[in-house]
């Protein structure tokens, strides 16, 4: 009887959990991917590179040139509307395909950091079976690119280090090669989020780390850098020639608020903690989640400290893991545990000085959570030495626990569109009068996402009287108002306030004062001149 090899029965396995994965977004999705704001911002920048205009706001009035919004999504979704497939709907095709996608890369990158080929299976299904990832997946959003990215840029610095350090460009033929990949993919993963500055940070002081003289240190940051810099000095001069800012982003001081806090706290306790009722009874506890939470990043903060000084006193000694036929040393949970705390810095110090509209959400925590099952693993490998049955069974209840939470995750979401894909959209009267509209009439809206998605004309958002950017307040806000109502009063636009959306206008009362409620219905409001 032939036996099966082992290694080609895991990669097979592996294969079958990315078809899992990719099933699961499409079935989650029957109305298609969650849209929100960014997520409209995303697919009309697909489809004006698609027509040939290129970068811009197409869903503004405006069409100004985006520089907010990095190109990386947006430009995987013109990709593929060369073969047909509209923005809007390649993006479910696209998110599907990288949710399995990034759990055979996370199956891949455990296998080289353990090595066991059951440890990287196990990653691998705990990322699918993961609830929480699934919906970062499962709305039109650029975390899964960003996430698909990352894993690469670490794959290539993981075979970079493979084996013991020798001279750059010599030894090994090419292996330099793997540094200018994992830059050029740190650098498509900075193209899809500004946090892509955390990787770069990453293996910059991961180089320091694990490199033993300066001149080595030196070389393989400038080779490092010479794969990342391409994408994000071209980005930053596109920026700068067409619309005289790099990133649309602007320094000012806003301290994270208590409510951020709270959603953080709530977001990490989802994904540490999958039953709803354990998490409730944890939340009632006065200060017992926060504690916990210190506790857990604390050692997770140790353990990495730690490693930087384990590979900084010994720093021409091998792992006893053999790759090749020569000893190599595992670099991956060590500049995992780097980035999770580069990342958070990164996200820490955005809120802080450069965008307070940043909130800790799930989607912007999904790389940590990623990290922290690259982490888990690890940390299981070690366990196994000690307790085998222990992580076995750890291994069961994760899975088991995991496998709760989708199924719930699963419900919930198939039961229709969320966001802008939900029916109250598809069924919005407003939306109807608004398509009637003649071309030259402006639509001034709390929604425009919403209005160009639903009536595929550009909008313009109302004025407000506060920078979510910045937390502060407009001093051309009442200027804006009254050129709004003079656009309206002269029948050149029109007003339409959405009760249904996320986007809430501060002070009506100012807003409509003496225009003509043209239409009311199922809570929206749209206003005419009278």
């Amino acid at each position: 009887m032939t036996r099966i090899n082992p290694r080609l029965a895991s990669f097979l396995i592996l294969i079958l959990i990315v078809i899992a994965g990719t099933f699961l977004v499409f079935k989650a999705t029957p109305e298609g991917l969650g849209l929100s704001d960014d997520s409209i911002a995303y697919i009309a920048g697909a489809r004006s590179l698609l027509a040939g205009n290129g970068y811009r706001e197409a869903w503004l009035e405006s069409n100004q040139p985006v520089t907010h919004f990095p190109p990386g999504f947006s430009s995987a979704l013109a990709f593929l509307g060369l073969f047909g497939l509209d923005p809007l709907r390649g993006a479910r095709f696209l998110n599907a395909l990288l949710f399995g996608l990034n759990a055979g890369l996370l199956g891949v990158l455990v296998w080289r950091m353990t090595p066991s080929l059951a440890a990287g299976l196990v990653a691998a299904a705990l990322f699918v079976a993961n609830g929480d990832l699934l919906q970062v997946h499962v709305v039109a959003m650029s975390e899964p690119l960003f996430i698909f990215f990352s894993l690469l840029s670490f794959w290539m610095f993981d075979l970079y280090f493979e084996l013991p350090p020798s001279s750059v460009g010599k030894g090994i033929a090419g292996e330099w090669w793997w540094l200018v990949a994992s830059g050029a993919f740190a650098g498509m993963a900075y193209l899809t989020r500004y946090a892509g500055l955390a990787l770069v940070a990453t293996f910059v002081v991961a180089i320091l780390v694990l490199r033993t003289t300066w001149r080595k240190r030196f070389t393989s940051i400038g080779i490092f850098l010479a794969g990342f810099l391409p994408f994000a000095l071209g980005w930053a001069l596109r920026n700068r020639l067409v619309a005289g800012n790099t990133t649309n982003r602007a320094l000012a001081w806003h301290p994270i608020t208590e409510e951020n806090i709270t959603t953080g706290l709530r977001t990490f306790s989802e994904f540490l903690i999958p039953i709803q009722s354990w998490r409730r009874a944890i939340f009632k506890q006065t200060g017992l989640i926060e504690g916990l939470l210190f506790v857990f990043l604390g050692v997770l903060l140790a353990w990495t400290l730690l490693q930087v000084r384990n590979h900084l006193s010994k720093p021409r000694q091998a792992s006893e893991l053999k790759r090749g036929g020569k000893e190599s040393r595992e670099v991956i949970s060590f500049t995992t545990g780097l980035y999770l705390f580069a990342y958070l810095a990164s996200i820490i110090a955005s809120m802080s000085l450069f965008d307070a509209a940043t909130k800790f959400k799930l989607r912007i925590l999904a790389p940590v959570f990623v990290s922290l099952l690259i982490l888990l693993v690890a940390f299981g490998i070690w366990m196994r030495k000690k307790n085998r049955p222990l992580v076995f069974a750890a291994i069961l209840l994760l899975l088991g626990l995991s496998a709760y939470k989708q199924s719930v995750t699963l419900a919930h979401w198939s039961q229709g569109g969320l966001g802008y894909a939900s029916f109250q959209w598809y069924d919005s009267q407003a939306m109807a009068h608004l398509r009637e509209l003649p071309a030259d009439v402006s639509v001034y809206t709390n929604e425009p996402a919403a209005v160009y998605l639903y009536t595929g004309r550009g909008a313009r958002a109302l004025p407000t009287r506060y920078d979510s950017a910045t937390a502060r307040e407009r001093p051309d806000f009442d200027a804006a108002v009254a050129a709004m109502q003079a656009d309206i009063l002269q029948g050149r636009a029109v007003l339409a306030v959405f009760d249904g959306g996320e986007n809430l206008a501060g002070g009506m009362e100012m807003l409509i004062s003496g225009l003509n409620l043209a239409f009311k219905g199922q809570g929206d409001e749209i206003y005419t001149q009278p």
